[in-house]
């Protein structure tokens, strides 16, 4: 069992549980590393990020846990950034202002600007998707699927970060209703994708929440994309982005079977500020 996780959402953002009812229960699991990395600030009202003036005390209630827990399990600071060209750019400044251990970067909503004109292609709500994809792509999936990557690539891109959180979530609501993995032109979007990543030396997590939630069948990323990241050696870490205590650890076996088979034999850890690659 990795005893592990990075991905972790409190009741700062939209997690379910109080970070220190989280800890509890990592340490409960006998786990030697949880990151909180709930979601940074965005510039506009939202129901799923850290609201406006409570960035500092995220940041004080880690840094107490951190302290209080001191000898029974590492615990890292952390946010995951959302990338949206014109309204969240510029990661790296914000780095030694927050004094973050490491960075998440995510897509969830695709487009720039404006609020008003933001395609949300995560949560529970396959309806919400639909919708967006109609309103701002006209139903047409291939324009919008591609404008996804094509923000996707432009963060990995511009932005310094650690981690690429749920790499090709946008198929998490299509489940081959509007297309289907194996469609040349989605497969030729990805490789572009990974390539870019490949370049950047970024970490591709694998996570397993979609799977846990009954939202999708896959991983994020699929196991055929995990093959084609193992031919690029790029490395990877298991996720569960959790929202609840209960959440930490789910899931992660599925994980494991689907790197082996994809052919990893390691996955990365971060220990002492350092990434480092241990057995799966």
């Amino acid at each position: 069992m990795i005893g592990q996780n990075l991905h972790t959402h409190s009741l700062f953002s939209d997690g379910k549980s109080a970070a220190e009812e989280i800890v509890k229960a990592a340490i409960q699991l006998d786990m030697h590393t949880l990151g909180f990395s709930d979601h940074a600030p965005v510039p506009f009202e939202n129901g799923f990020s850290i609201q406006k003036g409570k960035l500092n005390d995220y940041i004080r209630e880690v840094k107490r846990l951190q302290h209080l827990y001191k000898g029974l399990i590492q615990i890292y600071l952390s946010l995951e950034i959302d990338y949206i060209p014109g309204l969240m750019e510029h990661f790296m400044p914000q780095h030694p202002q927050l004094e973050l251990d490491y960075a998440i970067a995510s897509v969830h909503l695709v487009g720039e600007n404006t609020p008003e004109t933001l395609w949300f292609i995560d949560g529970p709500k396959q309806a919400i998707y639909d919708e967006g994809l109609q309103t701002f792509f006209g139903g047409d999936i291939r324009k919008g699927v591609t404008a996804f990557y094509r923000q996707t690539n432009q963060m990995i891109e511009q932005e310094s970060f650690d981690i690429l959180g749920h790499f090709d979530k946008i198929n998490m609501h299509n489940q081959d209703r509007y297309f289907r993995e194996d469609e040349k032109w989605y497969r030729n979007l990805i490789h572009e994708s990974l390539r870019l990543i490949r370049e950047k030396e970024v970490i591709v997590e694998v996570n397993t929440r979609a799977l846990y939630k009954k939202r999708s069948d896959s991983l994020f990323p699929s196991e055929w994309i995990l093959s084609e990241m193992h031919k690029l050696e790029i490395p990877v870490i298991i996720s569960s982005d959790a929202h609840h205590a209960s959440e930490l650890q789910a899931y992660f076996e599925v994980a494991i079977r689907a790197l082996k088979k994809a052919g990893y034999q390691s996955c990365m850890h971060f220990k002492q500020h350092e990434w480092i690659a241990v057995p799966l």
